[in-house]
């Protein structure tokens, strides 16, 4: 019976360890399959890229034979003589080619012909990194070599220490190095990368180098604007640097933000950047401006890049890369028969600043050799009086006094802090959701670093559900100027939320902090509806339906 016993625990054994290999050894191939697929993609598009590099080469060689045709022909006037020798069909061929001209699409070869001559113009020379993509945020950061100082090492440490684990997981930082490889490196550049090789490896961070044959010949530039030569020089490498950096991380990420090598950034500020955008419509704004020195803390959306690059390949000899930025604003928008002050206004609409500054300048030395650039903002020493949130939209309104422009909407959007004078009882504070939602937690902080003691006290927090069985709820007051608590979850979905003051205010009240943790709840129009579910059993019966909204698939019932 034993022996019985342990031949079948040894046969189980056996049987399982079978199954655990065969499984183990499937996913390892699947695995394999995965990488083997992905390495013949990358191969194929690295083919394609060629093919279209050589098609671009041969239309251009053609072209030119083309338009040697055309100067002969030209040249003989027309002279049957000239075309003696050849054959009937010979001459009626050439004098075809000859006056056919077909459209040239402009690209970016017709600005950069220097390209066609290198197949590998527009690849990096250096690449470290493990390409990361599908990111809510790319940062790129261009750098040369500099005579006196380098600060690549602190501005890469403020960035990444000042990040949360998760924020690691949803941004990648792009080093770029522009200059030749072979010399692009400085003893210090090579001691950043082994520093920072484990974020590397992590995806967090990319080290990108153009090839020599990206960069045209900078050596016949024409001086402009009072500039020396080595100044134009200098500012047109480094528009081509900035279009080089935009166009390798134009598939990475929603958002780009252009930083610089040489500055230190705030506490929290990715997380600032990404709510700020998230607050604003894709169609409102072009620039979001989180510094307002030069090119750092410029933001764009990833679709926009193309547009950017293109306007700079078209001007990049021409001028500096603010003023380009400037110029795209003022022909999007701009009308010539309009004076200045109606163009600036119509431009700050697509170039959203946003207060206080989220980077300082900290480099003295440029590098652009000789150049000593004092530059600080001011606005970086300013605190952040009012904290940003992704909140549902809603329609705002007060019966409070607003003062100076501190309006309730733009707390809402975490544009600014809320400001009313002295709160008597019966006013209020009212968020009225476009759609029903469901609230996890709600936070309302009132009070902020340079007044700390217009805080709201005496009033209470109440909750509107979509399904009214009572009138409203009391869910929470305002203790020390903070009010802060879980919704219970038979009062979802909510229509509204209000804050109601019970007592009168000696001070006045400053709202800094709207937060309402929440999922979206999907409607039938103009039906009053509430989830008819028991515990995994969806109930059927004549007052319930099965819709399928954008959020979710869910049953909705008609409420008695």
């Amino acid at each position: 019976m034993r022996l019985r016993n342990g031949t079948v625990a040894t046969a189980i054994i056996f049987f399982t360890s079978f199954l655990s290999l065969s499984w183990y050894t499937a996913w390892q191939n699947g695995k394999e399959k995965l990488v083997a697929y992905q390495r013949e993609f990358h191969a194929l598009k690295e083919r394609l890229r060629v093919a279209e590099h050589r098609t671009l080469q041969r239309s251009s060689e053609l072209n030119n034979i083309l338009e040697q045709f055309r100067r002969a022909i030209a040249e003989t006037n027309g002279s049957k003589d000239a075309l003696i020798n050849f054959s009937d069909e010979t001459q009626k061929l050439l004098k075809e080619l000859a006056s056919r001209k077909p459209l040239q699409v402009p690209n970016i070869y017709h600005h950069m012909p220097h390209l066609l001559n290198n197949e590998g113009s527009l690849h990096p020379a250096v690449q470290v990194g493990m390409g990361r993509t599908g990111v809510s945020m790319v940062m790129g950061i261009p750098t040369v070599k500099r005579k006196v100082k380098s600060y690549l090492a602190e501005t890469l440490h403020s960035l990444i220490d000042k990040l949360s684990p998760e924020e690691k997981l949803d941004c990648v930082i792009i080093v770029f190095v522009g200059e030749v490889w072979g010399n692009a490196f400085s003893h210090s550049q090579l001691t950043i990368y082994i520093v920072h090789d484990v974020k590397a490896c992590s995806g967090l961070l990319e080290l990108i180098s153009p090839p020599a044959s990206y960069y045209p010949d900078l050596k016949e530039l024409k001086e402009t604007f009072g500039d020396s030569r080595e100044r134009v020089r200098w500012r047109t490498k480094q528009n081509l640097d900035y279009s080089f950096l935009m166009m390798y991380a134009v598939s990475k990420g929603v958002y780009y933000v252009q930083l610089e090598d040489d500055i230190v950034a705030k506490p929290n500020y990715f997380a600032t950047m990404k709510n700020f955008a998230l607050q604003l419509s894709s169609e409102d704004w072009m620039i979001l401006e989180f510094s307002q020195l030069g090119f750092i803390g410029k933001m764009f959306q990833a679709p926009d890049l193309n547009l950017i690059v293109e306007f700079i390949f078209m001007f990049y000899k021409e001028k500096p890369i603010d003023w380009l930025l400037d110029h795209i604003l003022w022909v999007k928008v701009c009308n010539p028969e309009k004076d200045a002050k109606h163009c600036e206004r119509q431009k700050s609409s697509l170039r959203v600043r946003f207060r206080p500054s989220l980077f300082q300048h900290v480099g003295l030395h440029s590098s652009l050799a000789g150049k000593i650039q004092k530059l600080t903002d001011k606005d970086f020493l300013k605190p952040l009086l009012h904290k940003i949130h992704v909140n549902p939209p809603a329609e705002v309104s007060t019966s409070l006094k607003v003062y100076q422009g501190h309006t309730l909407d733009k707390t809402y959007l975490g544009e600014d802090f809320f400001w009313a004078i002295n709160p008597t009882v019966g006013d209020y504070v009212l968020f009225k959701f476009d759609r029903p939602v469901s609230i996890e937690r709600f936070l309302f902080r009132s009070g902020n670093q340079e007044h700390p003691g217009d805080r709201i006290e005496n009033t209470t927090v109440e909750i509107l559900p979509f399904l009214v069985r009572r009138q409203h709820s009391d869910d929470g007051q305002f203790e020390k100027g903070v009010a802060e608590g879980a919704v219970d979850s038979s009062f979802n979905p909510v229509v509204a939320l209000r804050l109601s003051v019970i007592k009168d205010s000696a001070v006045w009240a400053i709202l800094s902090e709207v937060s309402q943790s929440h999922s979206v709840i999907c409607l039938l129009s103009n039906v009053s509806i509430v989830l008819c579910t028991q515990g995994n059993v969806i109930l059927y019966n004549d007052r319930c339906m099965c819709v399928t909204c954008l959020c979710s698939s869910v049953c909705l019932c008609r409420s008695t």
